[in-house]
């Protein structure tokens, strides 16, 4: 490491590291609420005879700590060094993925865990910043072009083999955050086509486990196309890439019986019966959906108070420090402290993509928004799912559930970007 790499204070965005920071203790601190029983009334800071049986608030302050020290060593790396090791790290990442259902120690129905003891890390974490630097080096490279079809295909390559080593785990959440890649594509200059397509994809799957009857969508699809038909002036052209389109939204109307019924697991099955209508079966597969949205809701404006949450405390919510920690917010600290906590997180996210289209060099500003579109996935379908939006597809908030696996991954992956912007003087061009 030579002199002038060392980072000074005054170059690091402490916004950023104050925003981490505050999401950071608000979800400690929820943690212990999740967890705090009366009868035991045991305090903030607890040390047991034996590590095993450590609560869950003082084993996050144990992966809080070692989360400071992964900062400071990515702060007095060389800034070249993670775009020179990417494809190493990615590589790395993909073996671990293939040996995990071999090696790997299954917990909670996904076999996705590396145990070490009494703990244990998820490699499939770390292969979302892994995967961030692989693709912000390939786009880096000289004379790389996104509206080239070869690199596209490299690009959605780049992050189909993780989600496919993921999916091999039964981690189909984890597995889809590696889709809001999309958006760095997109921003590098892919074309809206692919992109329009995709949401239109997404909201006609939906739409399809809603309404029975399809010929409903059929009809409104071919309105639209010729719609857009009339509209058009390079009617050939138009003709077959709408037409190609509508071909793809019917490929997925008819997909969706297939997908549910035969490619997804019971449980998986569940998760969308239950995001359809959770009150069909409110004891069984609604149960989460159903007692995620009576905890949020009995908070009221100003919520129960701290460690007064009942929805919490007799364990009606399932995974209450992990999944839906949102729901200790909502209960405990209502309307207000839920609006405080989606407040910073928004913030967080906005800072990042300003220091993300601020960067000198474009390796930097499509990592950082690789990162900035990783958080949005987390942050929107977390928070969405215990409100009743999205299926349940276990991923953690950002900074604010329990585990030390996602904390760690996530500290790598902003303050990687972090170190970078530090530095982004030191570059000269801007590509």
């Amino acid at each position: 490491m030579r002199a002038n790499d060392t980072i000074s204070t005054g170059k690091l965005d402490w916004v950023a590291v104050a925003l981490y920071a505050a999401i950071l203790f608000l979800g400690w601190l929820n943690i212990y609420a999740a967890a705090y029983d009366e009868q035991t009334n045991n305090s903030l800071f607890v040390i047991p005879e034996r590590l095993s049986a450590l609560p869950s608030q003082m084993r996050q302050f144990i992966f809080i700590c070692l989360s400071l020290l992964l900062i400071g060593m990515i702060m007095i790396i060389d800034m070249r060094f993670f775009e020179a090791v990417a494809y190493v790290a990615y590589g790395v990442v993909l073996f671990l993925l293939v040996l995990m259902p071999f090696i790997g120690k299954e917990v909670g129905g996904n076999k996705n865990w590396l145990g070490i003891g009494s703990f244990g890390i998820q490699p499939s974490e770390f292969a979302k910043f892994a995967t961030a630097l692989a693709v912000a080096k390939l786009i880096n490279s000289p004379g790389f072009r996104m509206d080239n079809f070869r690199n596209q295909v490299v690009c959605f390559a780049l992050i189909g083999v993780p989600m496919v080593l993921i999916l091999a785990q039964k981690d189909t959440g984890t597995a889809l955050v590696f889709t809001s890649f999309v958006l760095v594509f997109f921003r590098e200059g892919m074309s809206p086509f692919l992109l329009v397509v995709g949401l239109c994809a997404a909201a006609i799957f939906v739409l399809t486990l809603i309404i029975p009857n399809n010929w409903y969508l059929y009809g409104t699809i071919g309105a639209v196309l010729v719609l857009l038909i009339a509209m058009g002036k390079k009617k050939i052209k138009r003709i077959v890439l709408l037409t190609t389109g509508a071909a793809l939204l019917c490929l997925v109307i008819w997909s969706v019986e297939f997908i549910v019924t035969d490619v997804l697991k019971p449980h998986q099955q569940n998760r969308v019966k239950a995001l359809i209508n959770p009150d069909a079966d409110p004891l069984g597969y609604g149960w989460n959906v159903t007692q995620s949205k009576i905890a949020i809701g009995s908070g009221g404006f100003a919520g129960k108070g701290f460690l007064k949450g009942t929805q919490t405390k007799f364990d009606f919510v399932p995974e209450q420090s992990t999944d839906f920690i949102f729901c200790t917010i909502g209960e405990e600290h209502g309307w207000l402290g839920s609006l405080v906590t989606i407040g910073l997180f928004v913030a967080l996210l906005l800072r990042v993509l300003f220091l993300a289209e601020r960067q000198k060099n474009r390796f930097s500003r499509v990592y950082g928004y690789a990162v900035v579109s990783i958080l949005f996935f987390h942050f929107a379908v977390n928070i969405g799912m215990t409100i009743g939006l999205f299926p349940v597809i276990g991923i953690p908030l950002p900074f604010f559930s329990h585990g030390g696996s996602s904390l760690w991954a996530f500290t790598i992956l902003l303050f990687i970007l972090l170190k970078l912007d530090a530095h982004r003087s030191e570059v000269l061009q801007r590509i």
